[in-house]
Order: structure tokens, then C-alpha cells, then sequence
């Protein structure tokens, strides 16, 4: 298979499988306008004032550059420029630092009226913060100030990689002797979810070009750690990993547990979907996607919102975000090719947005699910 960086072609799964077109573009638009402007107990999203407007963590009560970011991924992807400057513009003008150790990155978190809960930042909201910007200078073309979305892209994902080189301040969130992406710049571990490596791909074409060899780079890494860090026979990984892929079980007095199959290693089956069908770099890809659908639709198939060790150990207790799984399992099949690709795509167009204090982190990986297997979650070039 040619990916879609070469053929140019994204795949409608659903309608692969027999779903209407118009059925299917309906859901997607309903899906958004739901989160968007959808009734209490259904929206994540919130306009502030004239311009400005944010995305709620709403199990934790909090906004997070992950659901920054990953709303503004979504109103790109459908073309929804006022929602994405409003969400640009309300991280830039709260959420970034610009003084202190962390300089030149975003707090992760932060109370619903801008005041700061941490100064410290989250990889995984700069790297989808930088792709959303490109991608918007390429369909919408850049603005002024921080509408100037190329240049404000190429300037954070510089500080990312070479943050305290010149001063000894702070720490970059890649980690330089290897180009793995760190849990968080003062640490020496990884969290599987965080390796985009389609991402990479196109940084290593838009980034400064001093830059562009680190994340070529980074890419092939990060493509590499991922066999490392995904079970052979489950396809499962752990939450946070050594850099070798090995389940990282300390810290647990700081961070929790995280050498399990939990609410963030939901993501990293979806990135490899997505990876594959944007680049279709190695087959493996297919393999790691096929064990984990065999797992869940054929092993347990009963316990299928468990708590899993990595081995497919079922451990006592329910998963916290249930349809987050049925929604990653589904965006497997843009890389699976085996026999129950089509019954986690079922499931998961048959599966309703999810309503309550957990909704957030289900329903942002629920739109991402039904924007890539609608073929809707495309790179612009």
C-alpha cells in the first residue's frame, strides 16, 4: 500500500463497508456540533468573549493543551476557522510561558478562567499544537502575530528540540542522544501515546531547516521504539515506557500506576492506524494492529473495558474511558487487514458520543476515530 503522502488517496472506511457517504458525513458534523455547541452534559468547547474560547477537560475540570490542541486538529480538519483561532488564540494568551525555566512552552493545564494550575508542560499538546498550525497555514494561509501559524509552528517546535543549549535553562522534549519524546522534559522516560511519527514526517518538511534532519530523524525512531514497546502477541503497551520499551513501573508515588494497558496507551493503537495510512511506512503496522483487534474481539471479548497488563493479563477493575476503546480499537483498521477489522468498525459506528463527567478524553478520541475512518483526517499540504 502507497500512503496518502504518495497517492494522495484517504480512505472512507465506512463507506468501504457498505455505510452511506451521506449518513456518514452527517454523523461527523453532528459528532463536532455536538462537542462544539452540543447541550451541558454533551460540549467540551466554550466561546469566550469575541474571539477567544477554550476545550474542558470535563472529568477534571480543567483546560489541558491535549484538548487545546486536539480541538483545533478537529476544526481544522473540518474547516472550522473561527473555533480554531478562538482555541489558538485562548492557549496563547494563558497558556504560554514566557518567562521561567519553561519558557517558550505551554502550562498543561490551567483553571477554566486562564489562571495557571502548573508550570510545567505536556509534549503531546506542542506536537499537535505544531501540526495543527501548519496544516492551517497551508488550507487558510497565515495571518499577523500569532495568526502567522507557520512561523509560530517552526518557532515552538524549535525550543522543543533545543531548549537550554545556548543558557543550560529548562530541558528539551526530545531527548537528544536517541530523538524519543519525553513524558515530560525533566524525566528519562516516554509514553508510547506520544510517538506520532506521521507527524514527524511532515515537521521534517515544514520545521526550520536546521531542524528538519532531527525529526527525520525522530520519525524513524519513534517508528522503531514503537515495535519495542507494543507486546508481540496483544499489540497492548503500557502507559509510560523506558526508552527501550520496557513498562515503567517506578514513580508511582508521583505519577500513579502506568505499566498498564490504560486510559493514555488507548491512543498509541489509533497513531499507528493513522501513521499507516498517512505513510504506510512498515508492515508491521498491519501486524501490531491485526493482534490487538484478536485480542479484544477474540481473547476478551467480555471484559473488553478492562483494566489489561501489557501481556493481556486482565487485572480486577473497569476502565475509566470504555468508549475510548471501542473508538481506538475501530481506527486500527485503516492498518488491520485481518478478520475483525470490520466488527471494531461496527461497533464503533453503532456506539454513541459519550455523555457525563468522563465524556472529554472518550469523545475527543471518538472524533478523531470517525475523522479518520470517514477519510477526513488529511494532511494539508
Amino acid at each position: 500500500m502507497n500512503g496518502a503522502i504518495k497517492s494522495g488517496y484517504y480512505r472512507n472506511v465506512f463507506t468501504e463497508l457498505g455505510y452511506k457517504e451521506e449518513d456518514v458525513t452527517k454523523k461527523v458534523e453532528d459528532s463536532f456540533q455536538t462537542l462544539f455547541y452540543g447541550l451541558p452534559e454533551e460540549r467540551i468547547y466554550y466561546p469566550v468573549g469575541e474571539d477567544l474560547g477554550y476545550i474542558v477537560d470535563t472529568g477534571n475540570h480543567d483546560v489541558r493543551t491535549e484538548g487545546m490542541s486536539y480541538g483545533m486538529m478537529m476544526c481544522l480538519q473540518l474547516d472550522k476557522k473561527e473555533e480554531f483561532d478562538r482555541l489558538w488564540k485562548w492557549a496563547k494568551t494563558y497558556m504560554f510561558m514566557d518567562s521561567g525555566v519553561n519558557k517558550g512552552y505551554f502550562a498543561w493545564s490551567c483553571k477554566t478562567d486562564g489562571t495557571k494550575n502548573s508550570y510545567g508542560p505536556a509534549p503531546d499538546g506542542e506536537e499537535y499544537f505544531a501540526l495543527a498550525l501548519f496544516f492551517a497555514s497551508n488550507r487558510w494561509g497565515d495571518g499577523n502575530g500569532i495568526f502567522e501559524y507557520s512561523k509560530q509552528a517552526r518557532e515552538l517546535l524549535h525550543e522543543c528540540i533545543h531548549k537550554g543549549e545556548e543558557d543550560g535553562i529548562g530541558e528539551p522534549m526530545w531527548e537528544p542522544s536517541n530523538y524519543l519524546i519525553k513524558f515530560i522534559p525533566n524525566c528519562n522516560f516516554t509514553d508510547p501515546s506520544y510517538h506520532l511519527p506521521h507527524f514527524y514526517g511532515l515537521f521534517a518538511l515544514w520545521a526550520y531547516e536546521e531542524d528538519r534532519e532531527f525529526f527525520k530523524k525522530a520519525a524513524e525512531a519513534s517508528r522503531s521504539y514503537l515495535k519495542l514497546a507494543c507486546h508481540e502477541k496483544t499489540g497492548l503497551c503500557a502507559e509510560y515506557t523506558e526508552y527501550d520499551g520496557t513498562a515503567h513501573s517506578g514513580d508511582q508515588e508521583i505519577f500513579g500506576r502506568h505499566d498498564w494497558y490504560y486510559s493514555d496507551a488507548y491512543r498509541t493503537i489509533a497513531n499507528i492506524g493513522l501513521d499507516y495510512l498517512w505513510f504506510a511506512a512498515d508492515e508491521w503496522q498491519v501486524t501490531c494492529a491485526n493482534h490487538l483487534q484478536q485480542f479484544f474481539c477474540e481473547t476478551v471479548k467480555e471484559h473488553a473495558s478492562g483494566i489489561y497488563q501489557v501481556d493481556g493479563t486482565i487485572i480486577k477493575g473497569e476502565a475509566l474511558h470504555p468508549v475510548a476503546i471501542i473508538a481506538t480499537n475501530a481506527q486500527a483498521s485503516l492498518a488491520a487487514n485481518g478478520p475483525f477489522a470490520k466488527e471494531c468498525v461496527d461497533k464503533f459506528y453503532h456506539t454513541e458520543l459519550r455523555t457525563g463527567d468522563r465524556r472529554y478524553y472518550d469523545n475527543c478520541l471518538y472524533m478523531f476515530a470517525l475523522l479518520a475512518l470517514s477519510g477526513k483526517y488529511r494532511m494539508w499540504m
